[in-house]
């Protein structure tokens, strides 16, 4: 045996072995290096690009994929509701039509639209306004899940009709049931990281300002039947028109529309 090259080779070898891990260290550090550097400049690359945005939610919530089921109405829990006609549009929609018409309020509409929702609509309390859209003549008004809006679900959605007259006069309900955790909580994306996301996909454009910044569910697939699962979501809305709805658990831009 000869010792000479043996010595040699393991003294190679360890070399290599040195080398390898002394590069593996560089990589990790450069990463942290990196990944430190983006978190603490991303207020800094808004600012350069004059993107402005209102104080943003402060505590770190965590969350869990929701599950839920459309409500099958029975027409023993509408009988309370008065001074309208209910129709059954499917086990899972009914339509209401008003024997008078009900004024809009023009003064602390969200207030009386919430008086309004307690006083005519089934389960009223259930429901939020989202957006008057007098162009359409219609108000929409999203279902809520522990003060978190359940977004743009038709299937969790109350749709009043107005008149030419701006009175509310029908309406179109669906509502879900039975929300459970699917899963144990898990931290979810700073509203900051959510808006870096936004940034780095060239969605804010230079001189930007976010309007708005809230924390909801989206559904996280088209709905195929009663039962359907919702994601923690970011509602962005930039320019008080466009609104961007962000999972908050992966980052990525579930819808994207404008007012």
């Amino acid at each position: 045996m000869d010792w000479n090259k043996t010595k040699t080779v393991f003294i190679i070898t360890f070399l290599i072995l040195d080398l390898f891990l002394a590069y593996q260290f560089m990589v990790k550090k450069n990463q942290n290096d990196l990944d430190f550097i983006t978190e603490a400049s991303v207020e800094e690359q808004l600012a350069q690009e004059n993107i402005t945005y209102e104080e943003l939610p402060k505590s770190v919530e965590k969350k869990t994929y929701l599950n839920a089921r459309s409500l099958n109405f029975i027409e023993e829990d509408l009988t309370k509701l008065k001074g309208q006609k209910i129709e059954f549009l499917s086990d899972y929609e009914i339509q209401g039509v008003f024997e008078e018409p009900i004024p809009l309020p023009s003064n602390n509409t969200s207030f009386r639209l919430n008086q309004f929702l307690k006083e005519y609509i089934f389960a009223g309390s259930s429901y939020a306004l989202w957006h008057v859209n007098k162009e359409a003549n219609v108000i929409i008004f999203y279902q809520k899940h522990a003060d978190k809006l359940i977004y743009d679900n038709t299937n969790a959605m109350l749709i009043v009709h107005l008149n030419d007259k701006n009175e509310m006069v029908s309406y179109e309900q669906k509502l879900l049931k039975d929300i459970e955790k699917m899963d144990d909580d898990q931290e979810i994306l700073t509203p900051i990281k959510a808006l870096e996301n936004l940034f780095f996909k060239d969605e804010l454009k230079p001189g930007s300002k976010i309007t708005k910044v809230s924390l909801g569910y989206y559904t996280f697939d088209l709905p195929v039947s009663s039962s359907q699962v919702l994601v923690p979501t970011w509602h962005i809305i930039v320019n008080e028109e466009e609104h961007y709805f962000v999972n908050a658990f992966e980052g990525q831009i579930l819808s994207k529309r404008t007012n």
